[in-house]
């Protein structure tokens, strides 16, 4: 968005979603169709393109031959909450401030099945997944306790204990390189400690809707917002992709969103 925290962001959408096209070597290739793509969900590409995407993806596991080196990591979102995962060196700490890891730390670095080799043992010998839901990350994050969060906090001690068991093991690849426990905080980054709680979280667009508020944090893909009434409303960007999108008044106030409410109580979420 480019707008700090404590600054107000107003935008509507100007006409209908359609789809992004495919991206390769950090350029994108627009779709040749301009399908139209649903209103509500976070991929905003049409079949076709989705498909050809995916053909050659890290992350849907149909790449074998990447020659640059991966790093596996541990990410920590809540309390007990830790995955592992791989991400291309060159990219740094990119993919876990896209996941919106609170905090997390490096475990080793080498060729790519090294790599994937290394994840699949430490998600079964540690017993955490390679994936999170979303939404379960979301409702964590926003009942955490300031002293949850950062390298001298509860995150930190869970990370430091999932990593000595990690690097430990006896079957870890022998070409990949094992790395310290360096525990990275994102709580500052992500502005967390305004987080205090959720109204409502935006699932879907449309056409001549609004967003409006002052944003009071940022995590992974979720934009937290004050609405000028108060609500504490949490735009999931991925839902903005394939919208046109225009700036509208300062003064605007949020209309034409798809909403789901969240319960006062978050505990019952998780």
């Amino acid at each position: 968005t480019g707008v700090r925290f404590g600054e107000p962001v107003a935008f509507r959408v100007g006409g209908a979603r359609r789809c992004l096209g495919v991206w390769r070597g950090g350029r994108r290739t627009p779709c040749p169709e301009r399908e139209a793509v649903p209103v509500r969900g976070t991929r905003a590409q049409c079949g076709e393109c989705a498909g050809i995407d995916r053909a050659r993806s890290v992350a849907a596991d149909t790449v074998a031959d990447d020659p640059r080196p991966y790093h596996v990591y541990l990410a920590w979102f809540g309390d007990g909450l830790v995955k592992v995962g791989i991400t291309g060196v060159g990219r740094g700490s990119a993919r876990l401030l896209e996941q919106g890891a609170v905090a997390f730390t490096w475990l080793g670095r080498g060729p790519l099945m090294a790599a994937r080799r290394a994840e699949e043992l430490l998600r079964v010998a540690l017993g955490v997944p390679d994936r999170i839901p979303y939404e379960r990350k979301r409702s964590v994050r926003a009942g955490l306790p300031g002293g949850e969060v950062g390298a001298d906090g509860r995150g930190g001690e869970q990370l430091v204990r999932a990593h000595a068991v990690a690097v430990g093991l006896a079957d870890w690849p022998e070409s990949l390189e094992r790395l310290p426990c360096r525990v990275v905080d994102h709580g500052e980054a992500f502005g967390l400690a305004a987080i205090d709680r959720v109204d409502a979280v935006v699932s879907g667009l449309a056409e001549g809707a609004v967003v409006a508020g002052t944003v009071v944090a940022a995590a992974g893909p979720d934009l937290h917002l004050v609405e000028p009434a108060g609500r504490r409303l949490v735009v999931d960007t991925r839902v903005l992709a394939g919208w046109p999108l225009e700036r509208a008044a300062a003064d605007a106030s949020g209309e034409g969103l798809v909403v789901r409410e969240v319960p006062a109580v978050q505990g019952g979420l998780f």
